[in-house]
């Protein structure tokens, strides 16, 4: 059934009672386009806003939670690392001898030398230097042997409980022998009455 434009314009606005079917579906059809339209227009327009703005706020939530979640998983890591940090430090400490066993140290370096049949033309232990927490000891030594002793000697002192270092090394021949001049350097760690004068002479000269 069709409608042609007069009976279009024929039509009474007053009485759509009486429309033809189609003019009723075609009037019908227009006005819910219409408030679909204006609802879009005037009222879904703001709830399309918020959807959008929820949808942006998802995802800076999503990156939030991205950036927390490497972050606690390079704490973990970092926390791992610190761990094994301290503990090789802990065995570190354990190497350094305190004030106290100076003298039983000093007492290791002479016999692991005499142990090896070397003669000490010099053993002079020198002043401390205090580094942070630590204490550096030079020990000015000098002693005469074979080849083979002087390396054992070396060996024997790199293997004390303690730390031991030999520095500024030269051998020398001396008639049927060699001669070795070094310094050796141990360290200890301060006690708290040390650590504490430290400190307060640190803050005097401030």
């Amino acid at each position: 059934m069709m409608i042609n434009l007069d009976e279009l314009k024929n039509l009474n606005p007053k009485n759509p009672g009486a429309w033809p079917w189609l003019a009723k579906i075609i009037a019908f059809v227009s006005l819910f386009l219409g408030v679909v339209i204006a609802g879009a227009l005037f009222d879904w327009q703001g709830q399309w806003e918020t959807l959008h703005a929820i949808k942006h706020e998802e995802e800076q939530l999503k990156e939030t939670f991205l950036a927390k979640k490497k972050e606690a998983i390079n704490l973990d890591l970092i926390k791992k690392q610190l761990t094994e940090t301290q503990e090789s430090f802990g065995a570190l400490l354990k190497q350094l001898p305190s004030k106290s066993e100076m003298d039983a140290l000093l007492t290791d370096i002479n016999q692991a030398g005499l142990g090896r049949g070397l003669q000490f033309e010099l053993f002079r232990p020198g002043g401390e230097t205090v580094n942070g927490a630590f204490a550096e000891q030079p020990i000015t030594i000098k002693v005469t042997g074979n080849y083979d002793d002087l390396g054992k000697f070396a060996s024997d002192i790199s293997m004390l409980p303690r730390i031991v270092t030999l520095n500024e090394i030269a051998i020398t021949p001396t008639g049927s022998v060699l001669s070795l001049d070094a310094i050796a350097k141990t360290f200890r760690y301060l006690d708290e009455a040390e650590v504490a004068a430290q400190k307060k002479s640190a803050g005097a000269k401030k």
